[in-house]
């Protein structure tokens, strides 16, 4: 949720926000009115409070002859009071919806438009030049025995896949070398639980527009994260953490379930759009006044990782329309792949600012010792579609795959044969 005090002193800078995510400025002045009808509510009822408190103590010094009038007077207030906090829960109730309808605020700088309006902020390495055609990940993938679709289609449907072999190996040492990458830049490692409770799932803010990409066990009321950002941000829900020494930084290794809602005919081909992979996601609780350094700095790991399996990408600054509705900010990493001559996102950081932890309750106790919502932020460290990008990169004439030198100890070979 987005501070309502900051809402309530900025309106126009939050319409100026939802403009630039291409939402409906007009919420900004549906959550202004329900905030203001809310505090009336919470007002009119503190009254009626008080008049029944006051007309109490009447009736305890009342004389017999004026205690019953003041009776039948007690028994109207009564019913006032109970109609004023009907009518305070119903506000209460318009409020948070209205609160929830709005996405976090973007940050200045954020370029307005949609997916193809990022602003590309640095490209790095150099595109492979190959002298034979290059095949795409899922002939490399099929003919080196990594890589089985038909099987994972008929175990478990479309869009899903067995990893076989070397191919096993290289994702297991993809996700070893991004945790060894963690632990070395502070994060905690953490292998977090992969279902999670609806104020979870809720609180990140990924059961607003996109809720149908989710999966839901409807007889246990959980859903399946697509990322362990979900169970990393309801880590410390309710809390009062302390970040006198630092942010507290995770590293979430877990395995994620998306529907692919909407997505029917796109990437069906392979691993690149499927409905589970494994991921390791950094997370970092922090104070508001440091999220934007610690933004850069998650970009940096992502950066660290890319050169370490030898890949070029490019860096954008995601759209405003391109935002999840958590995020003030997004940088996204894409990898070259030849075979699409297209570059594809392989990362994406968020400063989620203090939006999750509003609405899940972490806080931090600032110099006075006053408690303060903490800011939050994401980053994906290494993800199974990586493969994509290393397989095409890296394919040689002879039909097989140079692994990169990083990678070797954890496959245990130096070319995929």
């Amino acid at each position: 949720m987005i501070d309502l005090k900051f809402l309530r002193e900025n309106p126009d800078a939050v319409r100026a926000s939802q403009r630039t995510r291409g939402e409906d400025p007009a919420l900004v002045d549906a959550l202004l009115d329900a905030d203001a009808s809310r505090r009336a509510a919470v007002l009119a009822g503190d009254q009626l409070r008080a008049e029944q408190k006051a007309l109490g103590k009447q009736v305890g010094k009342a004389s017999a002859e004026d205690r019953p009038a003041l009776l039948a007077g007690a028994s109207e207030l009564a019913a006032k009071v109970k109609a004023a906090q009907a009518a305070e829960a119903e506000a209460d109730a318009a409020l948070d919806a209205a609160h929830r309808a709005i996405s976090n605020i973007v940050q200045d700088g954020t370029p307005a438009g949609g997916e193809d309006d990022f602003v590309l902020l640095e490209t790095v390495g150099e595109l492979p030049e190959f002298d034979f055609e290059p095949k795409d990940h899922l002939e490399l993938g099929e003919a080196l025995n990594l890589i089985d679709m038909e099987r994972g289609a008929k175990v478990s449907g479309s869009r899903f896949y067995f990893m076989t072999g070397y191919g096993a190996l290289l994702q297991q040492g993809l996700l070893q070398l991004a945790a060894q990458k963690a632990v070395k830049n502070g994060f905690t490692m953490m292998i977090p639980p992969v279902l999670v409770r609806p104020e979870i799932m809720s609180g990140t803010g990924f059961l607003g527009a996109h809720a149908d990409e989710i999966y839901r066990l409807e007889a246990d009321d959980l859903y399946l994260v697509g990322t362990s950002e979900v169970a990393l941000a309801g880590y410390h829900s309710g809390e009062i953490i302390d970040l006198a020494d630092g942010p507290k930084r995770y590293a979430g290794w877990s395995s994620c379930f998306r529907r692919e809602a909407g997505s029917y005919g796109k990437d069906t081909r392979g691993i690149i759009r499927v409905h589970q992979f494994d991921k390791i996601e950094m997370f970092s609780y922090i104070k508001p006044e440091d999220a934007a350094a610690e933004h850069q700095k998650l970009l940096e790991f992502e950066k660290e990782m890319l050169a370490a399996v030898e890949l070029p990408y490019r860096v954008i600054d995601t759209a405003g329309g391109d935002l999840g509705s958590s995020a003030a900010r997004k940088f996204d990493c894409e990898a070259w792949v030849p075979t699409q001559k297209a570059y594809r996102e392989l990362t994406s950081t968020s400063n989620c600012t203090t939006f999750q932890a509003r609405r899940l309750g972490v806080r931090y106790r600032d110099e006075n010792g006053k408690p303060q919502t903490a800011a939050t932020l994401n980053g994906t460290l290494a993800t199974t579609r990586w493969i994509v990008a290393i397989l095409e990169n890296h394919q040689q004439a002879d039909g097989t795959v140079r692994v990169p030198e990083a990678l070797v100890p954890f496959v245990g070979t130096d070319v995929l044969r």
